[in-house]
């Protein structure tokens, strides 16, 4: 239900300083890149759930990181709870009411603000069971460089953002079960060929 992240994504760009003069374009690595999502349930406890294989492409200006972007899609097919009942639920009626290999959430990035060199606030909209919202991701730099395993530059990030599942009409049994969802995303970036 929450799923989001989503998507999730997008963790553009923060990294700012000069090392590289051009824009970076990078591709996700999906093996890497993952939304978890969490939300409280009924008040005993907090479920999470996670969604792998996240793709997408982030552009990285360093000498003006403003101008950095990201595209991210989430393979909803991709998305496990803590029990295979739950997830088969989530994609009945009371929920997406859709079959899970079709279903996807996407984040297209339309601002992006640098807090410090490590740092952002990515604006963008989110899509999600048919709907599109805006919503705001805090984006961290983990690092860039050169990946040791692939010899590739890279670049990975996390974020972090709070949804209403209410707002993509995924609002059943809430408030028992918590409107809010907390969505934690992590992305692996390797620079395009």
């Amino acid at each position: 239900m929450k799923s989001i992240f989503a998507s999730v994504a997008a963790f553009t760009l923060v990294g700012a300083t000069s090392v590289w003069a051009e824009p970076v374009v990078y591709e996700f690595d999906p093996s890497h890149s993952q939304v978890v999502f969490e939300y409280n349930h009924l008040g005993f406890s907090t479920s999470t759930g996670i969604i792998n294989g996240v793709t997408g492409k982030l552009t990285l200006d360093a000498e003006n990181p403003a101008n950095s972007s990201v595209e991210a899609t989430i393979p909803l097919s991709g998305l496990r709870t803590v029990s295979e009942e739950l997830d088969q639920h989530l994609f009945g009626p009371d929920f997406f009411n859709t079959d899970a290999s079709d279903a996807v959430a996407t984040f297209t990035s339309t601002k992006v603000e640098p807090d410090d060199d490590d740092e952002a606030k990515v604006t963008g909209d989110l899509t999600l069971n048919g709907v599109t919202k805006q919503v705001v991701l805090d984006v961290d730099l983990n690092q860039r460089g050169v990946h040791p395993m692939t010899g590739k530059e890279a670049a990975g990030f996390d974020a972090e953002a709070k949804i209403k599942r209410s707002e993509f009409n995924l609002g059943k049994f809430a408030p028992a079960i918590a409107d809010e969802v907390e969505i934690n995303i992590t992305i692996e970036a390797v620079k395009a060929d």
